[in-house]
């Protein structure tokens, strides 16, 4: 299962009030690929459209309304070398406060349970995760 990086890095006091993908800059940044470099990278190579180091600067300190366009999620993949499937979900979770997810090659089942558990509190996916753990050791335990 993937799902937007919100997260906060282990160490870390408090949680980023940044946005998903104004983190994913800050992020970049921190590693030490600076805001020129990025805008220097930032071309999406279909449409020509490239982000600027002001833009970029702007997602991370002062986020705009509206979240960037298609074209411009393009254009962020090529400068922080990531994928765009993983902007466009951290783009839903900030702009949208929607928490993106996925669960390929698995079938329906597998679908319905996680979905299930997915609405559950803390002390009731532990309770869960206990079982299914349980099961697995009593599973090698028989072999």
């Amino acid at each position: 299962m993937t799902a937007a990086a919100t997260t906060p890095k282990a160490g870390m006091d408090e949680p980023s009030s940044r946005g998903a993908l104004s983190q994913l800059i800050q992020d970049a940044n921190d590693r030490g690929l600076s805001y020129q470099k990025m805008s220097e990278r930032a071309v999406d190579p279909e449409s020509g459209t490239k982000l600027s180091k002001p833009y970029l600067q702007r997602l991370v300190t002062n986020p705009p309304a509206n979240s960037p366009s298609p074209k411009q999620i393009k254009a962020l993949s090529k400068a922080l070398n990531v994928s765009e499937r993983r902007l466009k979900a951290a783009a839903a979770s900030q702009w949208l406060e929607y928490e993106a997810t996925e669960l390929a090659g698995y079938n329906d089942n597998v679908r319905i349970i996680v979905g299930h558990l997915a609405g559950m509190t803390e002390p009731e996916l532990r309770r869960w995760r206990a079982m299914i753990e349980a099961d697995e050791r009593a599973r090698r335990d028989d072999e």
